[in-house]
């Protein structure tokens, strides 16, 4: 019977593979794999890789030669918002052109390259959290977009861990958009906008944090503030992009 099921499966899949063809999401050239981006659209993103700081994933030039554990000056003097954060990619203008029309513009297809980008970051996090938590969204914000885009990203990375994804222990009050305000600004609108709905799904617990894009860190370090109260035992992070300023 499973042979049947099988083969019926897989009739399908070529049926469907037949019809609608596997495509770039970006471009829209054929790809082998659903979901995926051309050679052309992934060259064109800005990867972060090796050399990078060991504990926020800040990229350095590619021609230093940092030793096996380097570390940014954020992170030497205690700065980092979270125990370690990974990034997929730089946010500049080609990764802006995916983040946007994937979190404002209805682009849901995104989040499989994405998500396999982001997990591609971690290879080297060795971590095995016990949940899951994408950055919450406000209510007035997440019934107006439609969806939270962290939650999508976060739903691949949960599955391909086999670990729980937690929706509902955390709840975010709404305040306006911090897009145009610098680091001081942010720390400062984002403090308190976070609650703790069931601390005893956080009580001992390791967290990994899923979100699209890292500016400055002060959503991750509140969110962490407000966790290690609740009685986590540590708090991580993976984003797709992240603003990279000179330090």
């Amino acid at each position: 019977m499973w042979q049947i099921k099988n083969l019926l499966l897989k009739l399908a899949n070529n049926c469907i593979d037949f019809l609608f063809p596997s495509s770039c999401p970006l471009c829209g050239a054929p790809v082998s794999v659903h979901g995926e981006l051309c050679a052309d659209c992934w060259a064109s993103f800005n990867w972060i890789s090796n050399p990078k700081c060991t504990k926020c994933g800040y990229p350095f030039p590619a021609n230093l030669d940092l030793g096996l554990n380097p570390i940014c000056p954020n992170c030497a003097s205690g700065k980092c918002p979270l125990d370690m954060i990974r990034s997929a990619c730089v946010y500049d203008g080609v990764s802006r052109e995916t983040v946007l029309p994937f979190k404002h513009g209805g682009r849901i297809k995104y989040s499989n390259f994405m998500s396999r980008a982001m997990m591609w970051s971690m290879r080297d996090m060795e971590l095995k959290p016990d949940i899951i938590i994408p950055v919450p969204l406000a209510w007035r914000r997440l019934r107006h977009r439609g969806y939270n885009q962290a939650t999508l990203l976060a739903r691949p990375i949960s599955k391909a861990m086999n670990v729980k994804m937690d929706l509902d222990s955390i709840r975010r009050i709404y305040r306006p958009d911090m897009g145009h305000k610098n680091a001081v600004q942010r720390a400062e609108n984002i403090r308190g906008v976070f609650k703790v709905s069931r601390p005893d799904r956080i009580r001992g617990k390791k967290i990994l944090l899923v979100d699209d894009v890292m500016t400055t860190g002060a959503t991750f370090a509140e969110l962490r503030r407000v966790l290690m109260k609740a009685g986590a035992v540590s708090v991580y992070g993976v984003v797709f992009c992240r603003v990279v300023r000179v330090i």
